[in-house]
């Protein structure tokens, strides 16, 4: 059975690292539903946070994989364990009326996000939450203004909890 599974990398941080370690999903056939990767406190290790779907066999075998690369440090599953995640998005919505814009402010106070910039019929939308919040303001963002929003996702990035919590 597919499910959503979450891998965090540390991999040296050497020019070409990030095509390599894709390389090995996309040589596969496996999708990756996200992957972001940005330096750690040491310059030298970069972390890198992958979500695919995927059944458990294929799983086994991405990790087995990633574990075998010699650029790669540290392999953690976090599929299974209490982690904080949060993704960044931008939404831009156009075209927005008086009305429009005062149900905008309603819908970010509700969701908790914030209006990063506007003019005056457009707002932008900055969003850090998870990935499942962020898909039900897209689904209530594109019911409300149907062809007049635009998002960019930066995809999530996650850290295992100190004590039991919700992702």
């Amino acid at each position: 059975m597919e499910k959503k599974r979450w891998i965090c990398l540390f991999v040296e941080n050497e020019i070409g690292t990030l095509a390599r370690i894709s390389g090995l999903f996309s040589g596969k056939s496996y999708n990756l539903d996200s992957l972001t990767v940005g330096e750690t406190e040491d310059p030298t290790i970069s972390r890198m946070t992958i979500s695919l779907t995927s059944d458990d066999r294929t799983f086994e075998q991405v990790k087995k994989q990633l574990n075998r690369s010699v650029e790669v440090i540290k392999v953690i599953d976090y599929t299974d364990i209490p982690i904080h995640m949060k993704e960044l998005m931008y939404v831009k919505v156009g075209h927005c009326s008086e009305s429009d814009k005062a149900e905008l402010f309603r819908i970010a106070q509700v969701f908790q996000v914030s209006i990063a910039d506007c003019d005056k019929t457009s707002y932008i939308l900055e969003c850090l939450q998870t990935e499942e919040k962020n898909d039900d303001m897209i689904r209530l963002l594109q019911k409300i203004f149907p062809n007049r929003i635009e998002v960019v996702r930066g995809g999530s990035v996650a850290i295992e909890a100190l004590s039991m919590t919700v992702r």
